[in-house]
């Protein structure tokens, strides 16, 4: 497995260089392009790693699949009146469709539909950004997860085209605590820093059944796993899901932090990480990654 990551290090490291890290979003404009980390959990709970695979990132989206695992915990299919399951075919952040479709997200992933989950995580914990990040400090074995304030309080205050998802989700009655908090909340979860290794280990659960491998802890049901790993393949990675269903064929969630995390069912869950993003705001080197481990290894849930 080492010889395995070296190697797919080697041969998606000549695209380096090609993409751009995020905008705008003021502080990860200012993050290292050039790096890029590969790492895997298997069944075992085993972690195989390469490159920068230890160095903190912000996950950003990444946290979606977090905030959703807790609400289908909490609330369990009373979110599907809410929030839709099907891919949305537009950039995360459009409000086109919340117009049309008076004000329920296509699905959790887009950025309308994360603002609803974030609203019913909002409802069921006193601190709701604690909530997640103590949930992530549990299923990556690592207590000294933080939130990263600086990346959290610039994207709030670039909040505008999220503070008016949320709005107008309030206006079709979608939308049950106060907005501002709500977004503050979410920002801060989207900023927390981990490295592919913990997320790896993190998104064990999602390739074993719903049991998170480092402690043996049931996160889903069986069923509710499958849904979310389904949610992922259709709309993990925004308007370019279909083309990573394509050409990699497992279920997966990205983030504008470069990272991208995947599951092989059964088998293992892997995160690649390089922060320099492709037109559709996907790391470009990390879908590289994930296209050449599957070639390699002729994985696919396909």
């Amino acid at each position: 497995m080492n010889d395995l990551l070296k190697q797919i290090h080697e041969e998606a490291s000549v695209f380096l260089g090609k993409g751009q890290v995020a905008q705008y979003i003021p502080a990860l404009a200012t993050v290292d392009p050039m790096q890029f980390g590969i790492a895997i959990c298997d069944a075992n709970g085993k972690t195989y790693s390469y490159g920068d695979a230890e160095t903190p990132f912000s996950i950003q989206s990444i946290s979606k699949v977090f905030s959703l695992t807790l609400a289908m915990h909490m609330h369990g299919d009373e979110i599907w009146h809410r929030v839709g399951r099907e891919p949305s075919g537009l950039p995360f952040n459009s409000l086109v469709q919340l117009e049309h479709e008076q004000g329920i997200p296509r699905n959790p992933f887009i950025n309308a539909g994360a603002l609803v989950i974030s609203d019913m995580v909002e409802s069921s914990f006193a601190s709701p950004e604690l909530a997640v990040r103590d949930f992530v400090r549990t299923l990556s074995g690592n207590s000294e997860i933080r939130i990263d304030r600086k990346i959290a309080e610039s994207e709030y205050a670039h909040r505008a085209r999220n503070a008016a998802m949320a709005y107008l989700m309030q206006s079709f009655e979608n939308f049950n605590n106060d907005v501002e908090k709500v977004l503050m909340n979410y920002f801060s979860t989207c900023a927390l820093k981990m490295t592919c290794v913990e997320l790896a280990k993190s998104f064990s659960y999602l390739a074993n059944k719903g049991v998170n491998i480092t402690n043996q802890q049931r996160i889903l049901t069986e069923r509710q796993t499958k849904q979310v790993n389904a949610l992922m393949a259709t709309s993990g990675l925004y308007d370019e899901a279909g083309r990573f269903a394509f050409e990699v064929g497992l279920p997966g969630k990205s983030g504008v932090g470069g990272g991208i995390v995947a599951i092989v069912p059964g088998v293992l869950s892997v995160c690649v990480w390089s922060p320099a993003l492709n037109a559709t705001g996907n790391s470009l080197v990390g879908v590289e990654a994930m296209k050449i481990l599957t070639n390699h290894i002729d994985w696919s849930v396909y």
